[in-house]
C-alpha cells in the first residue's frame, strides 16, 4: 500500500508565482553515472548532459478539483538531470529524473513524501524579489542565486554556455513534460506528466550563483547554461503511470 500510494495516485494542480530555472552542462561521462537504465542522458552535440535547478513559488497547490482555498502555498526547489526513456509502446519521451527536492513547509515534506518519490526535505529558503532583481538564499541547504529580469533588451547567454543561441538553450529549459523514478529490482517506471498553458520562459541575467549541492559531486567541467524564469501560470500533474521494461 504504501508502494502504491508514492505513485502519485492523483492529479494535482498548482499555480505558480514564478519559476526560476537554472541549467548546468557538465560532460556526459561525469552524469552517466547518475543516471539509471532504462533511462539515458538527453545530450547536446553528443557531449554535453544536463543538470537543472529548478525553484517555484507555487500557490493553491492542491489535488485536482478541489478548490484553491484548499490548496497550500510551498517553495519547492528541484534538482533533476535531462533524460530520455523510450516506452514499452515504442515512444520516446524527454524528461526529468530526480537528484533531490526540498520545499520551505515540513507540511510539504510529510505529504510529498506519502505520495511521491521525490524525497523530499525541508529548509529554509529567504526569497527578495523587486520589479528587476530577485535573490532565492538558504543557510541550511547553502546556496544563494542572484538574477536581473530585463525588459525588452536583449541578454547575453551566461558566460561559458555551452549553447550558440538562446535558440538551442530553450530546448534545455525544464520542467519538461515527464518526470521519471525507475525502480530497477522490479524493472518498473514511474512517469509523471506535467501539463502547462502559457510556456513561455524569459531569459534572466544571473548575477551570481553558488550551490552546495553541486559541489559534492567534484564535477571538472560543469558550465551555467541557461537561466529562464516563467511567472504566473497554471500548472497540473497528472496522475502516475507506470511502465515496465
Amino acid at each position: 500500500m504504501d508502494s502504491l500510494l508514492k505513485n502519485h495516485p492523483f492529479a494535482v494542480s498548482a499555480n505558480f508565482i514564478s519559476s526560476t530555472i537554472l541549467t548546468f552542462a557538465v560532460s556526459k561521462n561525469e552524469l552517466f553515472p547518475l543516471v539509471p537504465a532504462p533511462l539515458s542522458l538527453d545530450l547536446f552535440e553528443d557531449k554535453w548532459a544536463f543538470l537543472t535547478i529548478a525553484m517555484v513559488d507555487t500557490k493553491y497547490l492542491r489535488p485536482k478539483g478541489f478548490p484553491k482555498f484548499l490548496g497550500n502555498n510551498f517553495f519547492l526547489i528541484g534538482y533533476r538531470i535531462f533524460v530520455r526513456y523510450k516506452t514499452s509502446e515504442g515512444k520516446n519521451l524527454r524528461g526529468l529524473f530526480i537528484l533531490k527536492s526540498e520545499t520551505n513547509r515540513k507540511r510539504m515534506e510529510l505529504l510529498g513524501n506519502v505520495f511521491t518519490k521525490y524525497a523530499y526535505t525541508t529548509t529554509d529558503i529567504l526569497c527578495k524579489s523587486s520589479r528587476n532583481y530577485a535573490e532565492i538564499s538558504s543557510k541550511r541547504s547553502k546556496f544563494n542565486l542572484s538574477y536581473k529580469r530585463i525588459e525588452d533588451e536583449p541578454i547575453p547567454l551566461p558566460e561559458g554556455s555551452v549553447f550558440p543561441s538562446w535558440k538551442e538553450a530553450r530546448r534545455f529549459a525544464g520542467p519538461l513534460p515527464f518526470t521519471f523514478n525507475v525502480d530497477t529490482k522490479e524493472h518498473k517506471v514511474l512517469i509523471v506528466e506535467g501539463v502547462r498553458e502559457d510556456w513561455k520562459p524569459q531569459p534572466i541575467e544571473v548575477l551570481s550563483q553558488s550551490f552546495d549541492f553541486l559541489k559534492q559531486f567534484h564535477f571538472k567541467n560543469i558550465f551555467l547554461s541557461n537561466a529562464f524564469e516563467i511567472r504566473n501560470i497554471p500548472y497540473a500533474w497528472k496522475k502516475g503511470r507506470i511502465d515496465r521494461w
